[in-house]
């Protein structure tokens, strides 16, 4: 049972739940480097730090973002251990995140992974962070693709989280190559993605032109992730193979 409080500030954590509960630890995932276990490793480190940084800025100790080494304690736990785990962190996140909400103005600007985020990110970032992988697990069930589907999932992908889901991909391009491409979702902004040898770029615009991938919006949000719908058909384009192939690399998601 996830406490009424949890519920209200992580609503996509009972889904998670539900869909992690219904494999096996050892089951392949859509992210084909992990399995299930290691999503919910990757997920505990995650509600683990957003806790800890928000924290650190609540009670005026800052504290820089760990790297993935966060996550070495909970994969020598064993299965029963990990699932608490990842309960109390998730738990202790929504505690922090209802203090600082109380406490500090939401404008507040918080480091996070070397980047100046705004308070109400951090609850914001773990939803995210459910949804996404969830669909890992999942797939392209309705429960996926309607929670995609919300406006506010582009709007932190791209504003919130931004030029890092471009590092991956900018470093498979060939030196020198620059790359500029327009992810259109009809009746909304373009997410324009920009790549070149002064770095990476991607921000919401108004549609100018011809889009290179024209899509719905849950699909849209996939492929900033790197990842791809199982259906190929709820993409098109018509930029040819050339600029197709390069916006495709750069979009090479974590």
């Amino acid at each position: 049972m996830i406490p009424s409080h949890v519920d209200e500030t992580l609503p996509e954590l009972a889904p998670f739940v539900h869909a992690v509960q219904a494999r096996r630890p050892d089951d392949g995932t859509w992210c084909e480097a992990w399995t299930v276990r290691d999503i919910l490793v990757h997920q505990t480190g995650n509600a683990e730090e957003l806790a800890r940084v928000l924290h650190g800025f609540l009670t005026g100790a800052p504290v820089e973002t760990r790297g993935f080494e966060r996550e070495a304690p909970y994969r020598r736990m064993s299965d029963a251990d990990l699932w608490a785990a990842f309960l109390a962190r998730c738990a202790r996140l929504t505690e922090i995140a209802a203090a600082a909400a109380q406490d500090l103005d939401p404008q507040a600007e918080v480091m996070w992974t070397g980047r100046i985020v705004k308070v109400p990110f951090f609850a914001e970032h773990m939803r995210e962070e459910l949804i996404l992988h969830r669909w890992d697990l999942t797939g392209d069930d309705s429960t996926a693709v309607r929670a995609l589907d919300e406006p506010w999932m582009t709007e932190h992908s791209v504003v919130s989280v931004g030029r890092p889901l471009l590092v991956r991909g900018r470093a498979r391009l060939t030196p020198g190559e620059r790359v500029e491409g327009r992810l259109r979702t009809p009746g909304t902004d373009d997410v324009v993605v920009v790549a070149d040898a002064d770095g990476t770029g991607i921000r919401l615009a108004a549609p100018e032109g011809p889009a290179t991938i024209e899509s719905d919006a849950a699909t849209r949000v996939l492929l900033l992730w790197g990842r791809r719908p199982a259906d190929p058909t709820r993409w098109h384009s018509g930029a040819g193979p050339d600029a197709l192939r390069r916006v495709r690399t750069l979009l090479g998601g974590y």
